[in-house]
């Protein structure tokens, strides 16, 4: 915390806008690395509705700079000057706001509650192992320990509160391995990386996981089909593949044949995309990343409590 100002007259501001949690845990880690003063800020209850998920983060450094959102952007101010404060107290809080909350003039546009945790990082050992397990596309756990003012990870695989601590689960980032050189490929590739999203073209990790989307925009069932065996052999939580009906009744046939179950087949989503039918390359793009994001976020409600 600076000597000579006081917290209350810190001037609170956003540094960036983002609401990934790796981004603010990286940037956490680089700011406890870099020897300066940081809190981090956990969304650990929820009463009513919100507009983030349990376990959204905030990180706020003793300047007043912060980053992550705990809300739809309308609290965040508050929640980082009550971030200024615990650093400067050197001791973690618990703030309410909303609905039961003291603060009478910050009300929730869903109408409902949340409850915040604020912990003051004391070194950069858990989130440096968070980032690590990220980078090698492992899923970790970070648990806060309230009483004990304390953090670390885990290997839990659901988010909230277990046995007094809070956790948060970090799984593998989402990655596309996407299939084909034509238009539809590329306009695809690039939607997905204007997203930040990694995509691996025309090659088969060999760590596919279950944050791995794997999509096929080939014109070719008998280049297709090789690698969508491999596909299907594999953990991946996606597989889409372009073509009418007509054509998936033949590649589903010669996946009959080839001794896969109709239990694996229907894995599969083709004709590729959320909606209907689509004869222009933009189109597909929107489309099939809807269709990967909805399943990605109905994968996610599993390491929430209901």
């Amino acid at each position: 915390m600076t000597d000579d100002i006081a917290p209350e007259k810190v001037d609170v501001h956003r540094l960036f806008h983002t609401d990934q949690t790796l981004d603010v845990l990286r940037f956490a880690y680089d700011t406890v690395r870099q020897g300066q003063a940081c809190a981090l800020v956990t969304l650990v209850e929820i009463n009513g509705g919100s507009s983030r998920a349990l376990g959204s983060m905030m990180a706020v450094t003793a300047t007043g700079g912060y980053c992550g959102m705990v809300s739809g952007g309308c609290v965040e101010g508050v929640v980082a000057h009550e971030a200024v404060q615990a650093l400067a107290e050197n001791c973690d809080r618990t703030v309410r706001l909303g609905k039961g909350s003291s603060y009478f003039d910050v009300v929730l546009p869903c109408g409902g509650g949340i409850t915040l945790a604020v912990h003051v990082l004391k070194n950069a050992d858990a989130l440096d192992s968070a980032l690590k397990a990220h980078a090698q596309r492992r899923t970790i756990a970070l648990t806060y320990h309230s009483e004990k003012q304390m953090l670390n990870c885990s290997e839990t695989l659901k988010t909230g509160w277990q046995d007094g601590a809070f956790v948060v689960v970090l799984p593998p980032a989402l990655r596309i391995v996407l299939f084909g050189r034509g238009l539809e490929s590329e306009v695809l590739h690039q939607a997905a990386s204007a997203l930040n999203i990694e995509t691996m073209r025309d090659a088969l990790p060999a760590d596919i996981d279950e944050a791995t989307a794997v999509v096929f925009l080939q014109h070719d069932l008998d280049k297709e089909l090789p690698l969508l065996k491999q596909a299907l052999n594999s953990t991946a939580f996606y597989i889409g593949c372009l073509g009418s009906r007509r054509t998936h009744e033949t590649r589903r046939m010669q996946l009959l044949h080839d001794g896969f179950t109709e239990a694996q087949i229907t894995r599969l989503s083709a004709p590729v995309g959320l909606f209907g039918p689509v004869r222009d390359a933009r189109s597909l793009a929107i489309s099939v990343l809807a269709e990967i994001m909805a399943r990605k976020t109905e994968q996610a409600k599993d390491t929430q409590h209901g």
